[in-house]
């Protein structure tokens, strides 16, 4: 039975500005390092992993592998959702953001040290993907921990526009991420980028362990999680079924639904940052340091789209701001592609730019819609658990569904197509939310 009430959160208007402040800003830094080190795994296996560590014949063969690779990331991100939910709803959240920041650090830092396959054969294609585990471990920690401090610290009526603060890490992360590897592409030749400027980006990512300490020693636990664990005596909470057991058993409905509404999201915004940079630059001949360029305007955009529609969606419900996305999603997949198609880079911004727009409509309000589907001792459980189910089936998996597509069809209208029936899962599950919520 799944009849997960809706939450309330505790009066925080007591709470000192400026360490609300300090905490959104801590949640959406934790956020942004974290979502960096994530993304420069896939810039760089658009551009270089494939021919580095798996060799083969067919440039096609190696961007696959490297995609599929990308995608193993995806797939141990529930793993690292299960368990720092499960201690994070019973012992607090910031000590599971605090391990998912150290542990994103040491393995992007490891990858940037990685011996190639020409060095040491088939163990670097092997320790690629056990990092690469180990990233998708530690962004599925992170999420909902970073998620939780900027939410559940929100005075009354902010919760959207407090969520949209962790949101922004996204932006942010593809920004930096674009940028480091512009800067590494343009102040080396095309064989010293592959040599070694691809690590450079890498190795940068070692600093989110500084990001660790400051959350650490300067930040609080949040008085949501504070005030739940007051309410439960020592002997009740040994007693107190695990929050997983819970979610499975009771509101597993809830957690599908909130996958299923995003798995959109996710796997347009993967096509749009990676998808889209092996296939303009491999098949329509486009420059990497002009389609990178265009990659790291558009996301620019979206510094101010985001919290703008989680602020609406204060005013108007998460979910009309939410919906209205995801249509607008369906609607331009096709435009979409006809424009990229055209090889030229003017259109090519014109038509990532309206995506994003959509894209941000629809994550701006998604972190405090999914802390509200849940009540505070299962929401770190339940929130990671769908938001990372859609990046599985959404995220993970659309680079290479989409290159995979384009080599069986020939057109991208395949891909259209892919984005399209995603959208209709999101727009049933939504519906089915927003009846859930109405009968509330």
């Amino acid at each position: 039975m799944d009849t997960a009430p809706p939450a309330r959160p505790i009066p925080t208007t007591a709470l000192p500005k400026a360490n609300r402040r300090r905490v959104a800003t801590a949640a959406a830094l934790a956020s942004a390092v974290e979502w960096y080190d994530y993304f420069v795994f896939g810039i760089a296996a658009a551009l270089v992993l494939g021919d580095l560590y798996f060799p083969s014949g067919s440039s096609t063969a190696g961007v696959l592998a490297a995609f599929a690779t990308f995608a193993v990331g995806f797939l141990a991100r529930p793993l690292g959702g299960i368990v720092a939910g499960h201690l994070g709803d019973r012992r607090g959240r910031k000590p599971m953001l605090v391990l998912a920041l150290t542990l994103m650090g040491l393995a992007t830092t490891g990858i940037g040290l990685l011996p190639t396959y020409d060095t040491i054969g088939v163990a670097a294609p092997i320790l690629l993907v056990a990092l690469r585990v180990v990233q998708g471990v530690a962004v599925g920690a992170q999420w909902g921990g970073a998620m939780l401090l900027a939410t559940e610290y929100a005075p009354e009526g902010k919760r959207g526009v407090y969520g949209s603060f962790v949101q922004l890490g996204v932006p942010i992360g593809v920004v930096t991420a674009n940028s480091v590897f512009l800067l590494a592409g343009a102040f080396t030749t095309d064989s010293e980028f592959a040599a070694w400027a691809w690590r450079v980006p890498f190795l940068i990512g070692l600093f989110v362990l500084v990001l660790a300490w400051y959350i650490h020693t300067k930040v609080e636990e949040t008085p949501e999680f504070r005030e739940a664990e007051k309410a439960l005596t020592e002997k009740e909470r040994s007693e107190q079924s695990s929050p997983l057991r819970t979610i499975m058993r009771d509101h597993l409905g809830t957690v599908l639904l909130a996958g299923g509404s995003f798995a959109v999201n996710t796997a347009t915004f993967y096509i749009l940052i990676t998808g889209v940079l092996d296939y303009t630059t491999r098949e329509l001949d486009m420059k990497r340091g002009a389609v990178l360029t265009v990659s790291l305007c558009v996301s620019l955009t979206q510094l101010v789209l985001i919290p703008a529609s989680a602020a609406l969606s204060d005013r108007v419900g998460r979910i009309r701001i939410y919906a209205f996305g995801a249509v607008g999603i369906a609607l331009w997949a096709v435009p979409m592609f006809l424009l990229i198609d055209t090889g030229s880079l003017l259109w090519l911004a014109v038509s990532t730019f309206v995506a994003s727009c959509f894209l941000s409509i629809m994550y701006g309000p998604q972190a405090a819609l999914f802390a509200e589907l849940f009540t505070p001792e299962m929401r770190y459980t339940g929130a990671s658990l769908g938001y990372q189910i859609a990046a599985v089936f959404g995220g993970g998996l659309a680079p290479f569904m989409m290159v995979l597509l384009l080599e069986s069809t020939g057109t991208s209208m395949a891909v259209s197509g892919y984005i399209i029936g995603l959208a209709v899962i999101a727009l049933l599950s939504i519906k089915v939310l927003a009846g859930r919520a109405r009968s509330r």
